[in-house]
């Protein structure tokens, strides 16, 4: 494998502190050579010995740097991204891309004029559900698929204090999760036809999205992306209908909730999931029966294993650039259908 590749993590809110910092650290072949944030203390309580720099741009000239993470608030992804393709690093930058799609095509065109490696950690795709129903479908269990019903919901009627509820670019929960959402749905079923999307405000004291009912549109299929922070009963993941049967599955994935609480990626039961899905199948004489439904593990290691292989081997990139900017698309698509009140194509 060679030596480890130095990664320079920018930001350590909720995405750095959970998710980016403890996967980097459990992948082989990768170290966190240095955090960037404004709060060394904060960082060290986690990371005694790790050295902080309160300035992007020395990390990004650093040459000891070979991976450059963007963690940081969504509204600063692009400029942070460019500035650090532009300084000859890697890039993975968290979701959403950018806060809009001609943002996120300028960042693409710096990755290609720097001939480096630009990513987005769209980490859901080894979700245990998601592996879960992929497999159902790769091996046509559940026939020529007619529904697919995505939620995400939670029940948090107060608004927090926090840059993502704050008026502004790149805040509201469209393009927080929904990028989750549309990757998934793009991964199964490639580009859809059209968009017809409902975003909206509920929460009393809101004043970003907190809601969104989202139909990508195929000729046949019909793929509803939802959200709601006002659902007490936020149990739903997953309901798939097709002519050979149903899925459903409640609850989530539970890697979010370890990686909260601390627990090390990859020990004992990682990424199991406590609650499986529940199939269907139709019988000859269209009845329904129980089956059993696929049970894989998930495990958001596979991501930087990916991007470790990618810049080391030469190995495709586990997101590639094209799939990025079509999340993109389809979150733009969203903002533009319910703006307008009107379905957008996207043939």
């Amino acid at each position: 494998m060679g030596e480890a590749l130095q990664v320079a993590l920018v930001g350590y809110g909720l995405a750095g502190r959970v998710f980016h910092a403890p996967l980097i650290e459990a992948t082989p072949g990768l170290a966190l050579h240095t955090v960037v944030s404004s709060d060394a203390g904060k960082v060290h309580a986690d990371l005694p010995g790790a050295r902080v720099l309160a300035d992007p741009q020395a990390a990004f000239e650093d040459p000891a740097i070979d991976l450059v993470v963007i963690a940081s608030p969504n509204v600063t992804h692009a400029p942070l991204a460019i500035a650090a393709l532009q300084a000859g690093r890697h890039v993975v930058v968290d979701k959403p891309f950018a806060i809009d799609l001609a943002e996120a095509r300028r960042v693409a065109a710096a990755a290609q004029a720097s001939d480096r490696l630009l990513a987005v950690f769209h980490n859901r795709r080894w979700d245990a559900d998601f592996l879960a129903l992929r497999a159902l479908i790769d091996a046509g269990t559940l026939g020529d698929i007619a529904e697919v019903h995505s939620h995400f919901d939670r029940f948090r009627p107060a608004v927090p204090d926090r840059w993502r509820e704050r008026a502004g670019p790149g805040a509201g929960l469209w393009l927080d999760l929904g990028p989750h959402l549309v990757d998934q749905a793009l991964q199964l079923f490639g580009m859809p036809d059209a968009v017809q999307a409902d975003i909206a405000i509920q929460r009393t004291g809101a004043e970003v999205d907190d809601f969104f009912h989202v139909v990508l549109r195929y000729p046949r299929l019909r793929f509803v992306l939802h959200a709601g922070a006002l659902v007490p009963d936020a149990g739903l993941r997953f309901a798939v209908h097709g002519t050979g049967g149903s899925w459903r599955k409640r609850g989530m994935d539970p890697q979010e909730a370890a990686l909260r609480a601390g627990a090390a990626p990859g020990g004992p039961d990682w990424g199991v999931d406590p609650a499986p899905g529940q199939l269907l199948r139709v019988d000859a004489d269209g009845t329904l029966h129980d089956a059993p439904s696929p049970t894989p593990a998930g495990d958001y290691r596979a991501f930087y294993a990916g991007i470790r292989a990618a810049i080391g081997d030469g190995a495709p990139p586990p997101v590639t650039i094209d799939e990025a900017l079509d999340v993109m698309r389809v979150l733009q698509a969203g903002i533009d259908s319910a703006a307008d009140g009107r379905v957008v194509a996207l043939s």
